[in-house]
This record gives C-alpha cells, sequence and structure tokens, in this order.
C-alpha cells in the first residue's frame, strides 16, 4: 500500500453518534487510495418466507457498530491498522424481481471483488449469498462454505420458486461454486419438513454441527470438527444471526429457539483466524423485532471478528511475500 491505513473517527475528537454511519465508523471506500476488507451491504429482503424487514439489516447493523475500537484483545490483532479497511456502502438490487436482484449482486460484487482484496456483506436476506458464492468463485474456483444457521438452507423450492433465501446453498452446491468435500452447517436446530431434508444436505456435501452437539460437547468439541472438515480449503463464511437463540437475537426473520450464545458464536469464528477466508456475509437481522439494539450489537460483533480474522489473513500472505 502507498500509505498507512486510514482508521475509523477519532472518538476522541468526534463523539460516536455523530457523523456519517459507515460500519465502525471507518472511511468510505472513496475516501481511500486502496481498500484491503470491503464492507458492503446489501438492503435485500425479497426472498423471504417468514418475516420481512432484512432490507434494513445493513444501516441497523451500521448503527450497532459504533462502539467498535481498533484492537482486538481476543485475537490479538489490530485489523484497522494493518489493513486497509472501508465501507463501500450498500448494493441496491432490484426489489420486485428475484432473478434480477440476483444477477445484480452477482455483477456488483464481481466488480468489488476486482478492486479489493476480501469482500464482508451485510444483508439482507439470504438469498445474497448464492450470487456471492458464484462471484467469489471467479476468484478461487469452489470454496469450503461453513454456514452459521438456524436453517439448512438447502430445501429446492418454495411455492415453485428455485431462489429464496431458504435456497441458496442447494443451488450454489448444484453449480459446483461449494467444495461438497469441506462444508458445513453450524447450530442447525428446530423442525424439519421431513428426514429427507438431511439426506438431501448429506448428497449436497454438507456436514452438520447442530446446536444440540454444541451444547452436550461444548464448543471445543465443534472448533475441532470444523477445523478438521475444512483443513486449508478457501473458506466462505456466511452467517445467518438466526443461529443465535431469539434470547441473543430477536430481530430476525425466522426465529427457532434452542440457538447459540454470542459469545459461543464469537468465539468459534475467533478460533478461525488462522484458516484461508476468502468471503464473508451476515445476514438476516431485521430491525423491526429487535429492541435495545440486541440484534445490531450482536452482528455487528460478529462482523468484526470476522473482518480481524480475514485481516490476519492478508497480513499473513503479504509477510510471506516479502
Amino acid at each position: 500500500m502507498a500509505s498507512s491505513p486510514v482508521g475509523p473517527t477519532d472518538a476522541s475528537k468526534t463523539p460516536r453518534y455523530a457523523g456519517l454511519s459507515t460500519f465502525a465508523r471507518l472511511p468510505r471506500i472513496e475516501e481511500v487510495e486502496s481498500t484491503d476488507i470491503a464492507i458492503v451491504g446489501i438492503p435485500f429482503d425479497t426472498g423471504v418466507s417468514y418475516r420481512p424487514g432484512a432490507r434494513f439489516g445493513p444501516e441497523h447493523v451500521r448503527a450497532s457498530s459504533r462502539l467498535l475500537r481498533p484492537y482486538n484483545p481476543a485475537q490479538d490483532f489490530a485489523a484497522w491498522d494493518t489493513v486497509q479497511v472501508a465501507d463501500a456502502g450498500d448494493i441496491a438490487p432490484n426489489p420486485f424481481n428475484l432473478k434480477k436482484a440476483v444477477d445484480e449482486v452477482e455483477v456488483a460484487a464481481t466488480e468489488l471483488g476486482e478492486r479489493v482484496e476480501q469482500i464482508l456483506t451485510i444483508g439482507g436476506d439470504h438469498t445474497v449469498a448464492y450470487p456471492l458464492l458464484k462471484a467469489i468463485n471467479k476468484k478461487h474456483g469452489p470454496v469450503a462454505v461453513l454456514h452459521f444457521d438456524a436453517h439448512l438452507d438447502t430445501w429446492d423450492t418454495y411455492f415453485d420458486e428455485p431462489i429464496t433465501h431458504g435456497t441458496p446453498f442447494r443451488r450454489a452446491s448444484e453449480e459446483g461454486y461449494i467444495d461438497q468435500t469441506a462444508s458445513m452447517h453450524i447450530g442447525t436446530r428446530g423442525p424439519l419438513y421431513g428426514k429427507g431434508d438431511l439426506e438431501d444436505d448429506a448428497r449436497l456435501g454438507f456436514a452438520i454441527i447442530t446446536s444440540e452437539f454444541i451444547e452436550e460437547e461444548g464448543v471445543a468439541a465443534a472448533i475441532e470438527r470444523i477445523r478438521t472438515r475444512i483443513g486449508d480449503k478457501p473458506l466462505y463464511i456466511s452467517v445467518d444471526i438466526d443461529v443465535l437463540d431469539p434470547s441473543h437475537a430477536p430481530g430476525t426473520g425466522t426465529p427457532e429457539a434452542g440457538g447459540l450464545t454470542s459469545r459461543e458464536l464469537l468465539r468459534m469464528i475467533r478460533a478461525l483466524a488462522d484458516l484461508n477466508i476468502v468471503g464473508a456475509d451476515v445476514v438476516e437481522v431485521a430491525p423491526a423485532y429487535d429492541h435495545a439494539q440486541v440484534t445490531g450489537i450482536a452482528a455487528s460483533h460478529v462482523v468484526y471478528d470476522i473482518m480481524t480474522a480475514m485481516a490476519q489473513v492478508i497480513d499473513r500472505s503479504r509477510k510471506a511475500a516479502e
């Protein structure tokens, strides 16, 4: 890089509740010479099957991120001092046509991916994972998908529609965008339509760590299984905030009882910092059902810890090239 990274607005000079609402008050992408990690919103929820409102998720997560600070003690790393992170604004796809919206996200994410090292997306509903995976495959080929979610999201159709927030990983698997030997769901729970859902899911290339497994065997056992399956494969992390129990994330579209705590989720993400992370999304925050920014704060910290891990990937790569 030509110059030192530009960090967030100084909270000792401008109050945290003032100024433009970028993620963690970081600079906009137009304000820096080059960007390593772009944080981009996709305000879109046309693919939801139950409660709408995730189109307002990016704005809510940004507003909930104002208390984040440069040094991450849990990962012992100051991402903003090491790589340039910037807020790239929003990709705003067609809200009336799912097919057009998916195409527009793919095009925009591909173009952004050519300008930056990594993209970290704030949704929006989980439909957006499908075009994001299509875009990232152009840089990395099939990727291991680590999918934190209460639900499998590998169903076939809803109302005969193949593209919804419940189908992105089925489409991605069928079309060859995921590594079927290294992908996993984490935190799944709750009722299914039938046992065939699990059989389909396995055929599509996913292993499962349920929330019950984490309760019974512990977070450390879950981390060991994750790391063993993923290995050194290029890794895409997709976090549906409903992986958290509704007590930790009420502001979401399809809540399920019996989920993870925010502490458990953050601990698992922090354990991935030495893996080959190539992209990520955090989706399904629906602020109309939130209160006191409970869900927004949880999501903003998930974004922060993924961003810190991504920054370490870039830092290691640069040091290896020296």
